[in-house]
């Protein structure tokens, strides 16, 4: 497992861009075991679970007991499902590189993330575009997730999409709706949508991104499920409020 860290250009990129794809950074018998712990964890319907139903997005399911009312959306508290997700999330090839963008001292969260996204072909919905300190509560908005790639991921199966410096931009309530999605229909917004990069990805590249970045994803219209393992880090001084769901579980410290 490489754990040689970013060059200075990539954490410059980075900064800049606000993401960072690392082609082959998880080895291959990591990923298919983390993959077998999932499907065996969603055949056998282990939870915690969020379903497509329970987030309410564009073709989503209306309710658990309509159609596809329980096609699982996440399988939740993935660090505890299997010590092999736990050794990835922990990892030096992960740590080392977050300390190049966090600082020397860095923790994951349980409560955020820390999860196996399944998007199945059927009742899969689609993301608008948000960033996830939406519904954070950190000190500081500076956090970074990791995203591994289990499969091939592409817009036929629904991957990621990026817009480009986001994550340093400070935008009027007017360009977003009330659960601060960027609003598509307002023409301010027209010259980020038009930056918009699919993160196109094989089995074991990583995307490292800021958690400020404006990202949403489509759905699954191919015949196979895809699955991505997702975990997110900040600071060790960069504390969760207290009483808020950031701080409802303990954080885990990397090794040096």
């Amino acid at each position: 497992m490489d754990a040689t860290g970013f060059t200075q250009g990539e954490v410059v990129r980075f900064a800049r861009d606000g993401f960072h794809i690392v082609r082959g950074l998880a080895p291959t018998d990591g990923c298919e075991r983390i993959l077998a712990v999932a499907q065996r964890d969603l055949h056998a319907g282990a939870g915690p679970v969020e379903y497509e139903s329970d987030v309410g997005y564009p073709g989503a399911p209306a309710a658990r007991d309509a159609p596809g009312g329980t096609t699982v959306r996440r399988l939740l508290r993935a660090c505890d499902r299997d010590p092999a997700i736990r050794q990835w999330a922990l990892s030096r090839a992960v740590g080392d590189r977050l300390r190049q963008l966090l600082g020397p001292h860095v923790e994951m969260s349980q409560a955020h993330h820390n999860c196996i996204m399944t998007k199945h072909p059927a009742h899969s919905s689609v993301t608008g575009w948000h960033r996830d300190v939406r519904y954070w509560a950190f000190e500081r908005p500076q956090l970074v997730s990791v995203w591994l790639a289990l499969g091939r991921e592409t817009p036929e199966n629904g991957c990621l999409q990026v817009l480009p410096g986001t994550h340093a931009m400070d935008l009027e309530s007017a360009r977003l709706t009330d659960a601060q999605f960027l609003r598509t229909d307002v023409a301010a917004n027209q010259p980020l949508l038009e930056r918009a990069i699919d993160v196109e990805l094989e089995r074991g590249d990583v995307l490292f991104f800021h958690a400020r970045l404006f990202h949403a994803a489509g759905a699954n219209r191919t015949a196979q499920t895809k699955y991505s393992a997702v975990f997110t880090y900040h600071a060790a001084d960069n504390r969760p409020l207290p009483g808020t769901r950031s701080a409802s579980l303990p954080e885990v410290r990397l090794g040096a």
